[in-house]
């Protein structure tokens, strides 16, 4: 029901007469309004509302209406003739509720007739961090206390069936909506203003009120996974009118509030207000996703139980998931009133979405508060299998215009005679050459950058602008040899990541793919959006990870398809160089073990969307037709020679192919826009890959596009030796054109 009142016999206010017609009309919606709401009148209110109405005398009619809403009012206003704005106190009990909203009216009286919005502000109302502005070293502008005082959430109800503006009338009733985030009695200052300068003098247009919260229930939270054993899981809380909880304005870490879902180890809580609520809840992609009502009332439930149940374990098979591309800082995290989050935070990420590995990337945003949490090892909270480790991408530094990079497995994290972020390097080739100097595992971060193009074909000869921070320089740092392990994906438009990628192998380079997130900057929803799953013989340690993905013993994947056991003539993905020797003509056998699971209802949202918006790689864009079915291609120097229809029902199936191959060439398998492997190297009579003079001629044409676009960013000091590089590059391609015998 609507916030509890004080007896109020007569009208609180008086005021020039107001025709019953639009009053009523304006009473009924906010009775539709309070109704959607979930907090009604009283049953004997309305029925004195609906007698009232029927009233033939209009001014007792109007006085009834007065007497019953007038009960229901925490705030009385009058609008003078030049619309300065007076408050006081109406005679509803100011009651709240823990962790949920009470609906509270604010009487309008209402004499200069303005038709602006009515407004409400305070103090203690509003989110309780500031999100980040991207700042290495950001001001404290919102200290722990000043969140602390942020206690409520205050606003005027405005939407449908109300109106967003006052309507005019004398009189009218508008609804209040305050959220407790605490519980026990919390004062508030309550500002009204119906636009600039209407406030009253002294004061008069705010009012100081103690609430009194009662305490939400406490629930305790049983989480197993499918052995049994206690877990972690997802829960996305919401009530009858779709609201979440907790609230995310108030949220500070452990849940964050760029997030619906909050994470819970088994034996946590939950404080959830009386009321009716469904729960989704899910351990990551490779989990099902399932919902469990609840009702809870001041006595019950004392605690919730929650059982995974998984439709994929590719960890049984020696696959280890894990997101290459996580952060504690920047983006939708705050930035006060702590700097980003800390360690036991993002663990509770990496376990609620059963990442086996999870790279937590230090980077420009409070880059000096977070960089103490690196280590070059394993962080303390990591568990046997689920490793979190700190590590370091390039962005936000000088060098990040040609192309933000990863760096796994660092020894140390600061670039030589550096102190400041400032003083690296402003260009990609000398980083990543000190990050192997240590024999840390580098790549490109979020390829697809400024390599967007209108063609979707794979491969296509599109130039792109070369103007972003996705794989643009990477075009030249290839050419050196071991200085690039991998490029991303899954994060960025799929043509835009695997065109470079395939022309890149077209012309013989090797550099593999890894899956990743980007959390929470490119999505913020959940980590693991984007992975990899890598291959591993023994127990699963992060430089092994981290080496199996430098090998290309993986597969990139949205959690929702799966390739495992990719080989060629029995030679696996990853394994010796994952190289074949293969004579002219012969026949390459090609087997892979496929999974994947669809909604069993296509997600048109998802998939008629256009390439380039997100999410960019997702099961749904490869459903074929209205089936339960997806392809599985066969991919040989970046053309499609072959496919197959799987059904997405979660169930494993061997898949082969075989195809003859002409020359030396590279194979993968993927499912579009899901999933793809790492490619296998055909050599035919002993010949590098040469298998395409027009990718090797797009190689060229990128590399003189990328410096036109990076050459003003590269320091003075600097530029001769990049100048170089790029001189190198074009001498490697125009060599590896010379070289190329298929078209």
């Amino acid at each position: 029901m609507l916030a509890l009142q004080l007896g109020a016999q007569e009208p609180v206010a008086t005021h020039a007469p107001v025709p019953l017609q639009p009053l009523a009309q304006q009473v009924r919606r906010l009775e539709d309004a309070l109704n959607y709401l979930g907090q009604p009148l009283l049953d004997a209110d309305q029925k004195a509302i609906n007698d009232a109405i029927a009233d033939p005398d209009e001014i007792e009619a109007v006085n009834r209406l007065e007497r019953v809403l007038d009960k229901y009012a925490l705030a009385l206003i009058e609008i003078n003739p030049e619309s300065r704005v007076k408050v006081e106190q109406g005679p509803a009990k100011p009651d709240l509720v823990e962790g949920g909203t009470r609906l509270f009216l604010v009487k309008v009286l209402n004499q200069a007739h303005v038709t602006a919005p009515l407004k409400v502000a305070s103090p203690n109302s509003g989110n309780v961090y500031i999100t980040s502005n991207g700042s290495a070293e950001p001001p404290l502008k919102l200290t722990p206390k000043n969140a602390q005082d942020k206690w409520a959430n205050i606003s005027i109800y405005n939407k449908p069936p109300m109106g967003r503006r006052l309507s005019g009338l004398g009189l009218e009733y508008q609804i209040l909506e305050v959220y407790s985030r605490d519980t026990g009695q919390r004062s508030a200052v309550l500002q009204f203003d119906v636009g600039q300068t209407s406030q009253d003098l002294g004061f008069r247009s705010e009012m100081l009120v103690l609430f009194n919260a009662k305490p939400a229930r406490l629930i305790t939270v049983k989480v197993r996974d499918e052995n049994g054993k206690p877990s972690a899981a997802s829960l996305l809380v919401e009530d009858r009118y779709h609201r979440v909880y907790p609230n995310p304005s108030k949220r500070l870490a452990p849940d964050f509030p760029f997030q619906p879902q909050v994470y819970r180890f088994d034996g946590e809580n939950l404080r959830l207000p009386e009321g009716y609520y469904t729960i989704a809840y899910s351990g990551g992609p490779e989990y099902r996703t399932h919902t469990k009502e609840l009702s809870v009332t001041a006595s019950q439930p004392e605690e919730i139980a929650f059982t995974l149940e998984r439709w994929i374990d590719p960890s049984k098979f020696g696959w280890y998931s894990g997101d290459q591309h996580v952060h504690a800082a920047g983006c939708s995290h705050y930035q006060n009133p702590t700097e980003g989050v800390l360690p036991k935070d993002m663990i509770r990420q990496l376990v609620g979405e059963s990442l086996n590995v999870g790279a937590v990337l230090t980077w420009g945003p409070c880059y000096y508060y977070q960089k103490q949490f690196f280590s070059g090892q394993d962080n303390p909270l990591s568990q046997a299998d689920r490793l979190m480790h700190y590590d370091l991408e390039v962005s936000g530094f000088p060098s990040s215009h040609a192309g933000h990079l990863i760096l796994m497995g660092l020894k140390d994290q600061d670039y030589p005679g550096t102190k400041r972020i400032e003083d690296w390097p402003s260009w990609d080739l000398p980083i990543l050459q000190w990050g192997k100097k240590q024999g840390a595992v580098v790549g490109f971060a979020h390829s697809g950058w400024g390599l967007e193009v209108q063609s979707t074909e794979l491969p296509n000869f599109e130039l792109p602008p070369f103007d972003g921070i996705g794989a643009n320089e990477y075009i030249v740092d290839v050419t050196y040899p071991n200085a690039v392990d991998f490029i991303s994906a899954v994060d960025t438009p799929y043509t835009a990541e695997l065109n470079i990628w395939y022309h890149t192998l077209n012309a013989g380079f090797r550099t593999r793919i890894g899956g990743e997130t980007d959390f929470p900057c490119i999505y913020d929803q959940r980590v693991g959006l984007g992975r990899s799953y890598v291959k591993l013989d023994g127990k699963l340690s992060y430089a092994d990870w981290i080496s199996g993905l430098r090998a290309g013993r993986s597969y990139v994947s949205d959690g929702f398809s799966h390739l495992m056991d990719f080989k060629v003539n029995g030679r696996e993905v990853g394994v010796a160089n994952s190289e074949i020797a293969i004579a002219s003509g012969a026949t390459a056998h090609v087997e892979v073990n496929v999974a994947a699971l669809l909604d069993a209802v296509p997600n048109d949202a998802i998939r008629h969307l256009s390439m380039l918006q997100k999410p960019y790689w997702n099961i749904e864009r490869a459903r074929v037709g209205d089936s339960g079915n997806v392809p599985v291609e066969l991919i040989v120097n970046g053309e499609r020679r072959d496919r197959k229809l799987v059904a997405a029902d979660g169930q494993i199936r061997a898949i082969s192919f075989d195809i003859p191959i002409e020359r030396s060439s590279w194979i993968a398998v993927r499912i579009p826009q899901s999933s793809h492997t790492n490619p296998i190297f055909a050599i035919v009579d002993g010949k590098p890959i040469r298998a395409s003079r027009r990718s090797a001629e797009w190689c060229l044409a990128a590399v003189n596009q990328c410096w036109t676009q990076k050459v003003v960013a590269i320091s003075s000091s600097e530029r001769p030796a990049a100048k170089q590089a790029y001189d190198h590059a074009r001498e490697v391609y125009q060599q590896r054109i010379a070289e190329s015998q298929a078209p």
